[in-house]
């Protein structure tokens, strides 16, 4: 365990008086040259830093009308202050939503306001809330711009719809453009754009991982399940994460997907070439780099010659599928009727499906039409619950009905289970709690504000294990299990816990042909 103290669980919940700076110390690792240098950054602090950060600001506020308007809307109402997990967790005011957006809002104010240049002048520009961007500021940014997940529940209370996961985005990018960015994102950035993954995965390495948890399935159930990889003519791409091939319980998971392919009998593929469905580049906010990832995913599509891609359990990458596929690599609608590649992909794709669809849209399809045998009672030692993801609550979509992103997860889960039950209201669905290490928060350097982060969820956790002897928090993000599976046990939970959505599907599917042969055997074993 770290070097700090665990948050307290209570029943309700209480704001305590504010603690300044509590977390001023916490910052993430500093990404070395090369990290930086590999997806097109400077490697380290650049010279005249501070006025090259004014030009990137006026550069995004030019592209990014909503910028501005975030930055000029704020009328201090107070809407926000404790909708913060951070704060709620470290009661540092500088974590407030409004107070984050301030450490952007005052650089803006004063380069880009009449009011700010004007005081300015007079050698008052705090009298209007500016300040003049230097080492000290760059530090505040540093700090807590990466205690920021970028979940958007606070614009959720926000009267106006403030969006602090834009600004948060827009002060890492200006940090990128001078060379200052975060050792994690970049890195993890670099392995992708080489390799084809977040874990740096060869192609061999990922085939012989694959051909084991295959032999898995077999011995479990008795019938041969392919997870097959780079099928050409495949009719489903399969885009997930590479944490599904890595650790439990992500593994199980993929194992899940399988099985629900096999009793479909559909025909799918995953890519050594685009084996990853995570894009960091929307946490650092580079729109030019989220681009450079889809287009491998778009390029496997092409030359695999697949009519579907489906998104595996994934957040972020989810949020990044739904809403920016379609810009960046033309998968989807919209795709640039200039882009040739976009223009193939499209005519190649099979349009009476959704492009893209989750995996649990594609499950939920079958079970409604009654193409899955489950037996619920496989999961009987379990009482569920759910998290919902914040990228997935508050940032996408997912089937043909407003909230389906909520219900069809839930849905899925209630076809598995016989014993499932809520998180109270006002902690799930929109208003959903962040698991604490989303945004690019998922390094061990920042362990502190993740298990202070996570705070609000593990209260509500506790609250339906305390009444309704929850066994089982189940999750479709690839971060937050993997974030759970950290944090449960600082506040006393099994860190086996966390489960992956497809893991209660895996365990309650009975495949075609399962248990065929175990007569046969049982009579051999009795002679």
């Amino acid at each position: 365990m770290a070097d700090f103290q665990t948050p307290q669980m209570k029943e309700f919940p209480i704001i305590p008086d504010l603690q300044n700076d509590a977390t001023s110390h916490l910052s993430p690792f500093i990404a070395k040259p090369n990290h930086n240098e590999d997806i097109g950054f400077p490697g380290e602090l650049v010279d005249n830093w501070e006025e090259k950060a004014i030009d990137k600001m006026g550069d995004l506020l030019g592209k990014y009308r909503s910028l501005r308007v975030y930055l000029d809307s704020c009328v201090k109402c107070g809407a926000c202050t404790d909708k913060c997990h951070y704060f709620q967790g470290t009661y540092d005011p500088k974590n407030m939503p409004v107070a984050r957006q301030d450490l952007l809002r005052s650089v803006y104010r004063r380069y880009f306001t009449f009011a700010g240049k004007f005081f300015a002048k007079l050698g008052m520009p705090g009298i209007v809330g500016a300040r003049e961007m230097n080492r000290e500021v760059l530090d505040e940014w540093y700090s807590y711009f990466h205690q920021c997940s970028q979940c958007r529940r606070c614009s959720v209370f926000c009267p106006y719809g403030i969006d602090t996961a834009e600004i948060s985005m827009a002060a890492r990018e200006i940090m990128d453009s001078i060379g200052h960015g975060q050792k994690y994102c970049n890195e993890i950035l670099g392995k992708l754009q080489k390799i084809g993954n977040n874990l740096g995965l060869p192609e061999k390495a990922l085939k012989a991982t694959l051909a084991e948890f295959e032999e898995e399935i077999e011995d479990e159930t008795g019938v041969e399940v392919r997870i097959p990889i780079d099928e050409q003519g495949a009719d489903v791409l399969l885009i997930t994460p590479s944490a599904d091939f890595f650790a439990e319980p992500h593994i199980d998971g993929l194992m899940g997907y399988a099985k629900v392919f096999h009793a479909a009998g559909v025909k799918w593929t995953l890519s050594t070439y685009a084996s990853e469905a995570a894009n960091f580049s929307m946490f650092i906010g580079s729109y030019s780099n989220m681009k450079v990832v889809a287009e491998r995913i778009r390029k496997a599509a092409i030359d695999l010659g697949v009519k579907r891609i489906i998104v595996g359990e994934c957040g972020h990458a989810w949020r990044v599928a739904y809403s920016f596929w379609n810009t960046t690599a033309g998968i989807g609608s919209g795709a640039d009727e200039n882009d040739v590649y976009a223009q193939q992909l499209q005519k190649q794709l099979d349009h009476s499906y959704p492009i893209p669809q989750h995996i649990c849209e594609f499950t939920n399809d079958l079970i409604e039409k009654g193409e899955l045998n489950l037996d619920k009672s496989r999961n009987d030692h379990r009482v569920v619950t759910f998290h919902d993801s914040c990228n997935v609550a508050r940032g996408s979509r997912m089937g043909t009905t407003p909230g389906g992103q909520f219900d069809i997860p839930r849905e899925v889960i209630k076809a598995c289970c016989n014993n499932y039950v809520d998180m109270e209201p006002e902690t799930i669905r929109e208003k959903t709690y962040c698991c604490g290490g989303g945004g690019g928060l998922l390094t061990d350097d920042l362990m502190e504000i993740r298990v202070k982060g996570a705070l609000p969820r593990m209260e509500a956790l506790k609250s339906v294990v305390d009444e309704h002897k929850v066994t089982n928090l189940a999750a479709i993000c690839a971060i937050c299990k993997a974030q759970f599976a950290k944090v449960l046990p600082y506040y006393g939970f099994p860190m086996d816990m966390i489960t992956s959505t497809h893991q209660l599907v895996k365990d309650a599917i009975i495949l075609p042909g399962e248990g065929e042969g175990n007569d046969d055997d049982q009579e051999e074993n009795e002679d």
